[in-house]
């Protein structure tokens, strides 16, 4: 499985990828997408351009986007919303079904405490994925959001194969 996690945002969009080969993980690459343009239209339109080369050159089967963080400022938050629509939407138009993790589950997963510093997640990467050159904050926090991922999906394999050998033995005495 190689899984894509992307940590949207308007001007720096955080992206990384790994593989998981059973309980192995890989780091295959991680950057930052920096938007360009002078209104927001352009800088969308950058993003997904970019995410859109990203996707075609490392071609993940999974993908995985951060949740927004709701603030109290409301521009800022719509801003964000919408380049984490293009977050969502460049993976769906690859075919791939995008995953949503809030941020807190993200570092729970990573770090072992939903409230870590940025420094602690950067740090549980690294380990995680030995000899990782990370390109950023940004592309630590979307190699966390993979990492997420791949544990998440390594949990729910397991799950669905214990409940289809539970169902074939026939649970309760019943065959």
């Amino acid at each position: 499985m190689r899984v894509i996690g992307i940590d949207p945002g308007l001007r720096h969009m955080g992206w990384g990828v790994i593989d998981v080969d059973g309980g192995r993980l890989s780091h295959v690459a991680n950057g930052i997408c920096h938007s360009q343009g002078v209104d927001l239209a352009q800088r969308l339109l950058s993003l997904h351009g970019q995410l859109e080369q990203i996707l075609a050159s490392h071609r993940p089967s999974h993908a995985a986007v951060e949740q927004t963080f709701v603030n109290s400022n409301g521009t800022a938050t719509l801003k964000l919303g919408q380049a984490r629509a293009i977050a969502m939407l460049v993976p769906a138009q690859a075919g791939l079904t995008v995953a949503e993790y809030a941020p807190n589950t993200v570092k729970k997963v990573v770090v072992g405490v939903g409230h870590a510093q940025k420094q602690q997640v950067e740090h549980m990467v690294r380990l995680q994925l030995p000899g990782v050159q990370i390109a950023g904050a940004d592309a630590a926090d979307a190699l966390a959001i993979a990492l997420c991922h791949a544990h998440h999906a390594q949990f729910a394999g397991r799950l669905d194969a214990a409940l289809a050998r539970a169902a074939g033995a026939g649970i309760g005495g019943q065959a």
